[in-house]
Formats: C-alpha cells, sequence, structure tokens
C-alpha cells in the first residue's frame, strides 16, 4: 500500500531549533553576564548545547519530567544551586530571546506545498503541545497538519513504538501507510522504521553514515522519493 501521510519532527526538521537557540542564548548572555567557569561565549553556547541534549534523553528515558529538564539544564550551565523558581525565571528570559529567533528552514514551506495535494500532514514531536502547537501557529504553518501529537502529553517519548503509533491513530492510519521525517537517526528514522512506518533521516549537516537508513539531506528531496516509493528499499542513496 502506497504513503498516504507524513508525520513530521519539528526541531532541526522543520523549525531551524539549533540556530534559534545559540542566537537566543548568545543574547541571553550578553544581557545576563557570562558565568563564572567559561572562557569564552563559544564554550558556553557548546556547553549549552551538550547540556541540553543530555536533559532531553533523560526527559526521552522518564527520568525527569519537562519542567524539571528545563531546570536542570540551567543548573548544570551555571554550575550552581538554584531554587525552581531561579531557574525557571533564568530558563525563562532565555526563552524571550530564543523566541525571538525563530524561523523555519527555508525549503520547509515550498515542500509541503508541493505535498499538499497527495499527502496528509501531522507533528509527532518530543516536546509538549504547549510549546509546538504555538511555536507552528507563530511560524504560521499550523493549519498544515492535521494533529499534533507530543510525547509530554502522551506520556511516552520516541523513539517508542507507542509513540508512533498513537500518532498514525490520531489520523486513522495504519503505520504501513506512513512516512515518518526527522533529524535524529536513531529517535526519529530507526524508531520509525521499528514501528512500522517508512523513516526517513533528514541528515541536514550531510554527517552520512548510517547505510540501514534511507537518508536524505535537503526536504527537497523528499517529494521524489515519495512519489518514487519502493518502501525505500534502496537505503542512504538520496544524499
Amino acid at each position: 500500500m502506497p504513503i498516504r501521510a507524513v508525520l513530521w519532527d519539528v526541531d532541526d526538521t522543520i523549525f531551524d531549533y539549533a540556530s534559534a537557540d545559540r542566537v537566543g542564548m548568545r543574547r541571553h548572555l550578553k544581557a545576563e553576564g557570562l558565568p563564572d567557569g567559561y572562557d569564552s561565549v563559544g564554550q558556553a553556547l557548546d556547553s549549552w548545547r551538550a547540556i541540553t541534549e543530555q536533559q532531553w534523553a533523560r526527559f526521552a528515558d522518564g527520568e525527569t519530567d519537562f519542567q524539571g529538564q528545563r531546570r536542570d539544564r540551567v543548573r548544570s550551565f551555571l554550575r550552581t544551586e538554584l531554587s525552581d523558581a531561579d531557574a525557571d525565571a533564568w530558563f525563562e528570559g532565555h526563552v524571550a530571546h530564543y523566541e525571538a529567533a525563530w524561523s523555519l528552514f527555508p525549503d520547509t514551506v515550498p515542500v509541503l506545498d508541493m505535498l499538499a495535494d497527495e499527502y496528509r500532514h501531522a507533528v509527532l514531536s518530543n516536546s509538549s503541545i504547549h510549546n509546538q502547537d504555538r511555536k507552528l501557529r507563530v511560524l504560521g504553518v499550523r493549519h498544515r497538519f492535521e494533529a499534533v501529537v507530543c510525547a509530554v502529553e502522551l506520556g511516552i517519548s520516541k523513539p517508542a513504538a507507542g509513540a508512533f503509533h498513537a500518532a498514525c491513530d490520531a489520523i486513522g492510519l495504519k503505520p504501513h501507510e506512513v512516512a515518518y521525517v526527522g533529524d535524529h537517526p536513531d529517535i526519529d528514522a530507526r524508531g520509525a522504521v521499528a514501528a512500522g512506518l517508512a523513516g526517513i533521516w533528514l541528515d541536514r549537516t550531510g554527517l552520512g553514515g548510517r547505510p540501514e537508513l534511507t537518508r536524505i539531506t535537503g526536504l527537497d528531496q523528499l517529494p521524489g522519493l515519495l512519489r518514487g516509493d519502493t518502501r525505500f528499499g534502496a537505503p542512504d542513496t538520496f544524499g
């Protein structure tokens, strides 16, 4: 049976999260000052990114909740103990700068336009509906997705099969009728394949490797891949 719908990851797939986070944090540090223990803003930004990845992994594994990972990111980054209220306040300062830097990748809207008449569309994210629904509305693309399904509300996150299946259920399709597009080879592409979907790794940075996965390096390659659907039997030939 052919692919009938595309499920999308949001951050670093259609939305340039990495750039917005880095620009936002740079502006936040300009306002707050460079914390003790960092020799440069660049070092601090790299540390923030690494801490974010560590804390998101803890959240995905169920070791902390959504707000908890935010607070732990701040405490780890500042290398100091803070009350919940102080950690929340510091993070909200960052959020204001981060949101001011929001933008879609340049290929997002053109590809959504190209696929609009042939495929249904929905979102599956490891974030929260509060964050992602609002983000998609601010960016002007929420109306393009039938459903936005998020891990915080589900109580289960990618790469667990249940997360992918819940998103398929939200649009009333079987997993084999759905393709999933995301920027992470394991959480997104491999997880989708294990759940019975057609998993597609969007490797924007050209990392390469992982020949077992179907890989594209830009969304402009997605329409041709979907329209030539052979259940994606020739992995890693699109980038």
